[in-house]
């Protein structure tokens, strides 16, 4: 598995980014739905990366750099095919160590409540990743969970 910058110019992974932002609205209520579409995803401040293996795509995560020590995870997604593969893992490592590289002291993310969401908490837990407050601009909502890890 490689991970590398996400070309938003291969519509297979424009496709996987479509995909994510549909299934995670689908998943929770419109105003509790965060998830960026593609072009929130090419703002600047946001860096994205593909998992590939030879030249099939397993998944996608970002970083949005909130301020110079804060970060935030957007878009953590693998394909539903690859899933319990470690995929996820891999690319939240790749997060961590670039957001390190990068001066972030801190990052933090929002995810669903709901069940669905349930391994992306559990997946962020085992990082090492703990509930906390809403940041940001972020506002308490029941169907969202907020989590931070110091770096």
């Amino acid at each position: 598995m490689r991970i590398v910058p996400g070309d938003f110019a291969n519509p297979r992974l424009t496709e996987l980014l479509q995909l994510h932002m549909a299934r995670a609205h689908a998943e929770t209520e419109p105003e509790s739905a965060h998830a960026l579409d593609v072009a929130g995803l090419q703002a600047p401040g946001i860096s994205l990366w593909a998992a590939w293996d030879g030249d099939m795509l397993m998944g996608v995560g970002a970083l949005k750099r909130l301020d110079t020590s804060h970060g935030e995870i957007k878009s953590m997604h693998t394909v539903e095919a690859m899933r319990g593969r470690g995929i996820g893992a891999a690319m939240l490592r790749h997060i961590i160590e670039s957001a390190r590289a990068s001066g972030l002291t801190r990052l933090s993310l929002e995810t669903g409540s709901q069940e669905y969401f349930r391994p992306a908490r559990n997946l962020y837990a085992r990082h090492g990743f703990t509930e906390c407050p809403p940041f940001g601009d972020y506002r308490l909502d029941p169907n969202s969970v907020f989590m931070t890890l110091e770096i």
